[in-house]
């Protein structure tokens, strides 16, 4: 009988208590606050940022699609980069078009051998700065994922440290061990390492896929820029 009315007691101080995540944000400790804030707000970019790649990779390989059944479709290549060359859409049209203007600007005069060396190695060589500049602007703000992913648990788990030490203080001052002293400091503390796993674990998630499909990429406009640069070579020792 006694052991009930201990138990009765117990859980009426406990379900005095309120564990839901508004309450203990506003219960929560200034630092914890702050790194709770902070953790939401790194989760809120990292979603912003994953939705804003896969679309945008989404349009990429849809641009690459189109411009390639242009390409091969046995058309003038001059006619594709007048249609083309003012505004390119995307990357590989930018390749090509960067090649073409620099096609177009080789030299008439000169030794043959000369000639062609040099006007191979400055295509070439401007498809690769294409290339590069295209895929750095494709992969902007992936590593703020990376760094979310990495650094998001250990943020939580500061808030964490900080959080216990503020509840082994409370119990230090209360003199008591019960529950309703302990739980709430253990819960905010709890609080800020959930908020770093949830704000880690989509970021890594994301930042795998999104540089395994712009590593796909990457090596599609590589393979696009050596078969055009092939095309040219064949067009050089045709008219040499």
């Amino acid at each position: 009988m006694e052991n009930n009315v201990i138990d009765a007691v117990s859980l009426g101080g406990s379900a005095s208590l309120d564990f839901s995540m508004v309450a203990l944000f506003l219960k929560a400790d200034p630092v914890v606050k702050g790194v709770i804030v902070v953790l939401l707000l790194a989760s809120v970019w990292c979603w912003a940022i994953t939705f804003q790649k896969i679309l945008g990779m989404r349009r990429l390989n849809s641009g690459a699609n189109k411009f390639e059944n242009s390409f091969w479709s046995g058309g003038s290549l001059d006619d594709l980069y007048e249609r083309i060359s003012g505004q390119p859409q995307e990357p590989m049209s930018a390749v090509f078009i960067a090649a073409m203007r620099e096609w177009r600007r080789s030299p008439g005069g000169g030794p043959v051998d000369t000639k062609r060396i040099g006007a191979g190695e400055r295509v070439e060589r401007v498809m690769q700065i294409t290339l590069t500049r295209e895929m750095d602007r494709a992969e902007r703000y992936l590593t703020f994922l990376a760094t979310t992913g990495s650094t998001a648990p250990f943020i939580g788990l500061f808030g964490t440290v900080w959080g216990i030490m503020n509840s082994f203080q409370s119990i230090a001052q209360s003199k008591n061990t019960s529950l309703v002293v302990v739980a709430p400091g253990i819960a905010e503390a709890l609080f800020a390492t959930a908020l770093g796993l949830l704000a880690a674990i989509p970021a890594v998630v994301a930042y795998n896929k999104i540089s395994k499909d712009l590593d796909r990429y990457a090596s599609r406009l590589d393979s696009f820029a050596g078969e055009f640069f092939a095309i040219l070579s064949r067009q050089l020792d045709e008219k040499h």
